[in-house]
């Protein structure tokens, strides 16, 4: 029997600019209703990086479908105390934005939860709501640089540029927010108390790389305390994934029209492979320890493995993993990956005739659940009507009163 989306009833107002609200993303994806309520000039991230899908960020399209637009004018206290009208009946308040901007307009957390004492807020921005950096301007890559994720490269010119990168910080704290918030919403319902939280997403990208920082860390201890593995004969390796770079059974290697990923680190699987390839003097001469051996620095043994891996396509290395039970992997890039058969098996794309762009769906499969079908990204107040009477109640006088107020923006001005 198929149930109803897992976060359906829940619902969420979120305040957000650019990136951030990735985090009201992740949490309409699994059916939570999301109200992003927007300045009468809108969230500007449509118009932000590229591609540009008539006329609109890809952006924009992504991060915001599900959603619906209610603009407000929170210059205006008419405008406040219809913020406050959707807070009294919702979980979540989402300031996906530089923390105190809500505040500023008389919204801060205290008053948030006078209106509704279960309310859980979350903020999250940039660096986080304390530290030096904390009132410092930035974009998303920014948290990914600090982080020590992503490093300059210099052009031929000498010129120092971004390389190509996979982002981190602007991903993964948005997800842990969300994360952080259902536990919120978890603890209000059992105790009827709301909380407050702040992600910055800085911090998300450190602690998301955290192997190779606190492998660094680790390093500063004594030798004789902190060592490297026994397959290794206890010598450490550089830190962090920096010590991949020596091994041999745990490598990359070229195939006969592109690049695997050879990952038998373990004894039986580097036996499945020599057996499978009929090289088992191989396995004999250098049978390696139980776990975690990876042959570091066996010059003889890659130059083998090298000739060995020529001799199939990539695909071809995929099943005679799967046929042998040894890991070997595809290495695709950001656009090849989309004709690979395990991501067409996962991922059937949201398609730009419902969508405006070819889309990834949320990546959790519910059994006996049905995720919605995301809608359309937003227009800057596409919902407003439809928030102020279907959620809010209110009838067409006081939606006229509050027009007239300058609640939505500055009111019309009569021609004659």
């Amino acid at each position: 029997m198929t149930q109803g989306a897992p976060l359906a009833g829940v619902r969420v107002i979120e305040s957000s600019i650019l990136g951030p609200g990735a985090t009201g993303l992740h949490l309409a994806d699994l059916g939570a209703d999301v109200i992003k309520v927007e300045t009468p000039s809108g969230d500007y991230i449509r118009e932000m990086t590229w591609p540009i899908v008539e006329g609109v960020s890809l952006m924009h399209l992504h991060v915001h479908r599900g959603k619906k637009s209610l603009v407000l004018d929170l210059k205006r206290p008419e405008a406040v105390e219809v913020y406050l009208d959707l807070v009294r009946d919702a979980d979540v308040v989402l300031e996906a934005s530089k923390p105190g901007t809500l505040e500023k307009r008389g919204l801060g957390y205290d008053v948030l939860r006078e209106a509704n004492p279960k309310i859980v807020f979350c903020n999250v921005s940039g660096y986080g709501a304390t530290g030096p950096f904390k009132d410092l301007p930035s974009h998303g890559i920014a948290y990914d640089t600090w982080a020590g994720i992503v490093n300059a490269e210099t052009d031929e010119d000498g010129f120092a540029y971004i390389p190509e990168h996979a982002s981190i910080g602007i991903h993964a704290g948005p997800l842990i927010a969300a994360l952080a918030i259902l536990a919120g919403v978890i603890k209000a319902r059992a105790t009827g108390e709301g909380c407050a939280m702040e992600v910055g997403q800085s911090d998300a990208a450190a602690y998301m790389d955290w192997y190779r920082s606190e492998s660094h860390r680790a390093y500063e201890r004594p030798e004789d305390v902190v060592t490297g593995n026994k397959s290794d004969d206890y010598v450490r390796r550089a830190p962090g994934t920096a010590g991949m770079r020596e091994g041999v059974r745990y490598q990359m290697y070229a195939s006969s029209d592109g690049f695997v990923l050879f990952m038998a680190s373990e004894q039986a699987f580097w036996r499945n492979f020599c057996e499978g390839v009929g090289r088992m003097e191989l396995f004999e001469r250098w049978p390696g320890s139980k776990y975690a051996d990876h042959a570091r620095g066996n010059r003889e043994l890659q130059k083998e493995l090298r000739e060995i891996f020529r001799t199939k396509t990539s695909a071809e290395w995929i099943d005679f993993g799967n046929e042998f039970n040894t890991p070997i992997g595809p290495v695709n890039t950001p656009k090849t990956i989309a004709e690979d058969p395990q991501f067409k098996a996962r991922f059937p794309w949201l398609p730009h005739e419902k969508h405006g762009a070819d889309m990834l769906p949320f990546p959790v499969k519910f059994e006996h659940a049905e995720l919605p079908v995301p809608s359309w990204a937003p227009t800057v107040g596409e919902h407003s009507e439809t928030v102020l009477r279907e959620t809010l109640g209110y009838d067409q006088a006081r939606i006229d009163a509050l027009a007239a107020a300058g609640a939505f923006g500055a009111p019309k001005k009569e021609t004659s």
